[in-house]
Parts: C-alpha cells; structure tokens; sequence
C-alpha cells in the first residue's frame, strides 16, 4: 500500500523469516527493554500519527489509516509473526482448487449489537469493487470470478454485480471462487480492503458513515473520536471476540506531521510511540537511545514519472542515472535503507531470481557522465520539469537533492510540497499534465511479488506513471494463472526486466528499499511492533511500568 516516506514454499518462507529476525521490534542489543516490569495501571496508549487518514476499507490507500483499519474492523485472517495466515474472525477455511470456503465464528456483534455475518463481508467486497466507489484497492479482489467485469462496468451493472463469485450462503458461511489457483489469496484476504462494513449504516449514513457519532466497527477497538487533520481516540471493544487477551484500554492517536516537532512531542512525554517520522537530521542523535528502533520493511521507494510529459526513455534513463542513491541515503535519510536494484524490494521471496545483479538504470553512486551522453541523445529533452513530493521528513530535502543532481546533466526542476491525503488526490491516475515528476513509496500488502508488479498495469488505480503496455498486462494476467512459485518467479523476472532491465521502459525511478524508523517508550517497546508491511496489531501492545 502507499507509504508516506519511505506466501509459499519453505524456502521462500525462510526468507522472509530471515528478515524477520534481523528487524522485527524489540532490543537487539541484549540491553535494556524495558518490557519486564509489571503492567502499568493506565493503559492509555499515546500514539503519534503521520498522517490523516480515512476510515473507510474501501477508500482508504495509506499505512496509517490501515493500521487503524485493521485493529476497529475483524478481519477473516491476520498475519502472524511469520507473515502467514491465522484464523481471526474466520475460525477455519478449506481450499479447494479455486474455491475457498471460510466459516466465521459463532457470536460475533457489531458495536451496535448487530450479529456479524458473512453478509457483511460479501457487501463489503462488493461495495469495494462497485465503479460508483472507485476504490483504487478493488484490483485486490480482481481475482475473484466475475470481479473485474463488474468493476469495469458501465451497464447492467446491478447484474454483473451478482455475478461476483463471493457468496455468504449462510450467516457464517462465506464461498469464494476464484479464476485460478491463487497462492497468496490466504494472506492477501488480512489486507484492509477486504474489511467488512455495516450494510445497514453505509446505507443509512452514505459518505458520513465514518464519522465517530455514525461509525458501526467490529474490532478490538471502537472509534469514540474521531477528527480526521487532528487526532483519533480509540477505547477497547468490550464485546470484542477475544478482548479478554486484550490488554490496552484507550489509544490517543495524535496526528503530528512534521517529524521535528513527533519527536519533540515524545521527548515531552506526550506521546509514548511515533509513526515512523523520524526527521533525518535527528537519527544520528536518536540512534543512541533506548527508544529508537529500527524495522526492515518490504517496500519501494520511487520517484514516477509522468510518462506522457517526459516521454524520451533516454531522457528518464539519464535521469535515473544521475541520483546519488548512497549518498542521499548516507547524508539525508540516514535510515539504513538499501539502494534499490529494481522496483522488487530486497526481501521479498525470489528476489535475486527476480531483479538479479540489478537494473544498469539504477547505480548505487550516481554516473553523471553516462548520464549525459544519454541526454545528448535526447531529440527534444525536457529541460524543465515540476517534481511533486509530500509533506513530511525527509521527502522535499530528498527533493532539493534529486533537483541538484539532475542541474548536473542540464535539467532544471521546480519543487511543490502538497499535504499528504491532498498529494494523493492530485496525483491522480491518470496524472495531471502539471505533473512531470513524483515521490512515493510502496510498502506490500502480503508477500508476493504480484503486490508490486501489478501496479504498473494499464488499470491499477495505483499507477499515477500513465504508462500502458498491454504485453505487460498480459504477462501480469498469466503470472495470476500460474500457481507454481517457481514458475511464477520467472514471469517476475520477465515483468521486472520490462520496468527497469537494459531495455526497459523505465516509468519510474526506483529509490531504495524501506526501513522503518521509530521512538517507541521503553514501557511498550517489547510489544509494539511493527511488521515488514508496516501493521501493527494493538491487541497484542501492553504498557508496562515506568
């Protein structure tokens, strides 16, 4: 899913699992962890958010709204530790080539004391993939029989909408048949689009059913307030399935933009973790406390381009070129990230099948002179160019260096910084015409390279690139079909070499992979944690003493 800053066989699994263990919360240095004391009376978490957020599963496109999504709504599945599929509010579920049957547990409620059932979810996915939603999430569910012919639809709709092959044919029975064998269906089901929603109050409410006096959740957590530019307040869910194992009582999720003054606010005591805000300047300093903590995440970052205003692949090849990857992850970001090889990130399963030795586009340390060469090729190069970022650390400090390194082979580039939930609106697709240049990052939604690759199709709603080649649709579309893991790793491989191998048409510039950076208060780091998706499950925090 989009990111602000920044399931297989058991030798894929393994790893997975290797990362897990080198960054995956708590101490590494068999110091201080603050975690062994006895519980804290108050157990008020307060939590520094980066970002507005949006409370609708099928709206929402950024890590912090899922993070809030996936603790006040009950998913079928949850990921565990390992990244791999555990019953939730599905208490089992059978495969059965491409049909998935999941039976939901018995007496589960809403927060209005509606009885939760497979009704819900079958509306919510339905509602997610409805072209009156425009939901930029409802390609999740495409591989669903049925799915994409009614998101495309422009007639009959109501139709092809019952044509969608999800089917709740009894309260806790949900059926799902698929177009083909899909791997990683299981897990992708934890991702927040495949949430359910009150029939009886999206109905009710329309556009104002996420509001905190309107809101119906099923989660471990309800919303007592919630101010979208401001700040959201949790409280437990009483009722909640297993709330019994629940340990925290309220969340005061602040929304703090600006990295400078997160960590201000923590040194104050004011909130007791961050949302991975960290301003570059400070990780040197903050490094050496107990509170800093560093996750890997399998994730991208890049910088898109808008295809149509710079069309020349040599022009958007020199322009890779040029960027010091190493030196702006050494001097500004200064988050331990890897230079990226490619858009597949480090870690994900394949990898070095995938992306090999690397793309030639993509060089640690910048190469100027092949750079302009390649400019000097350009019949009608764009020699002025607006770079689009978001608010936030480090993204325009990011920016001024790219617009530095790219005055080098002869480009000059104007900087706009738009506030995050606005950026994403304007972005589009397709991208506006205003638009020549980029900044965002990917982070997985489950662990398949799929997650990634697919956003560059014709009709992502996550392709703000407006590049289009329907071969590579096609090579996605037979990469869905194929359900052995090896041979689907080398459609990966084909597909990766089309975006940024020695022939590749290069829509994007990859940046680095992410890591996630954070402050977390001793008296919850041993159970805070962040996963290589970026989700945290708050049901499983406690605050300990001081």
């Amino acid at each position: 899913m989009l990111s602000r800053n920044r399931w297989l066989s058991a030798v894929l699994l393994a790893l997975v699992a290797g990362l897990l263990a080198v960054g995956c919360g708590g101490d590494d240095d068999g110091g201080e962890d603050g975690g062994g004391g006895a519980a804290a009376a108050d157990q008020t978490l307060k939590w520094g958010l980066g970002s507005e957020f949006l409370l609708d599963p099928g709206l929402a496109t950024d890590t912090t709204s899922s993070k809030i999504l996936s603790n006040i709504l009950d998913p079928l599945v949850k990921l565990n530790d390992d990244l791999e599929a555990e019953a939730a509010a599905a208490e089992r579920w059978e495969e059965n080539g491409k049909v998935i049957t999941f039976t939901l547990r018995e007496g589960m409620t809403w927060t209005n004391g509606d009885p939760v059932t497979a009704a819900d979810y079958e509306f919510a996915w339905k509602r997610a993939l409805s072209p009156e939603l425009g939901s930029d999430y409802a390609y999740q569910l495409t591989g669903i029989q049925g799915a994409a012919e009614y998101n495309e639809c422009e007639s009959n709709c109501a139709r092809m909408r019952d044509q969608v092959m999800v089917e709740a044919t009894d309260d806790r029975t949900l059926r799902v048949t698929l177009t083909n064998p899909q791997p990683w269906f299981i897990e992708q089901v934890a991702h927040h689009v495949f949430l359910p929603v009150n029939q009886k109050v999206v109905e009710q409410f329309g556009e104002r059913w996420t509001r905190a006096e309107n809101i119906v959740t099923n989660g471990a957590f309800m919303v007592e307030d919630a101010q979208p530019s401001a700040s959201i307040t949790l409280v437990k869910n009483p009722d909640w399935r297993d709330a019994a194992n629940v340990k925290l009582e309220r969340v005061e999720g602040r929304i703090i933009v600006d990295g400078t003054t997160a960590v201000q606010s923590f040194e104050a005591g004011e909130v007791d973790v961050l949302d991975e805000q960290l301003p570059p300047a400070e990780i040197p300093r903050l490094k050496d406390t107990p509170e800093y903590e560093l996750y890997q995440g399998l994730g991208s970052t890049y910088y898109g381009f808008n295809v149509k205003n710079v069309t020349d692949i040599n022009q958007r090849r020199a322009m890779s070129l040029a960027i010091d990857r190493r030196q702006i992850i050494d001097t500004i970001t200064q988050a331990n990230e890897l230079p990226a090889k490619g858009f597949t990130p480090e870690g994900m399963p394949g990898f070095e099948t995938i992306v090999g030795e690397g793309s030639p586009w993509t060089p640690e340390q910048a190469d100027v002179e092949q750079a302009k060469e390649l400019m000097a090729q350009v019949g009608n190069a764009k020699q002025r160019v607006a770079i689009v970022t978001n608010e936030g650390d480090p993204n325009r400090d990011v920016a001024v260096a790219v617009q530095a390194m790219w005055e080098e082979i002869g480009i000059q580039s104007t900087i706009r910084v738009m506030e995050w939930q606005q950026y994403l609106e304007h972005l589009g697709p397709p991208p506006p015409g205003s638009v020549d240049v980029f900044r965002l990052g990917w982070v997985g939604d489950f662990v398949d390279d799929i997650n990634f690759l697919e956003l560059w199709t014709c009709d992502s709603g996550n392709n703000n690139t407006g590049f289009c080649n329907e071969e590579y649709d096609a090579l996605v579309a037979k990469a869905k079909a194929t359900p052995d893991d090896a041979e689907r790793t080398e459609i990966y491989r084909q597909l990766e070499a089309m975006l940024t191998g020695e022939d590749g048409e290069l829509p994007f510039i990859p940046m680095w992979s992410i890591t996630y950076n954070n402050l977390e208060r001793e008296t919850v780091k041993e159970t805070f944690e962040i996963n290589l998706l970026d989700q945290v499950d708050l049901t499983t925090v406690e605050i300990k003493e001081g």
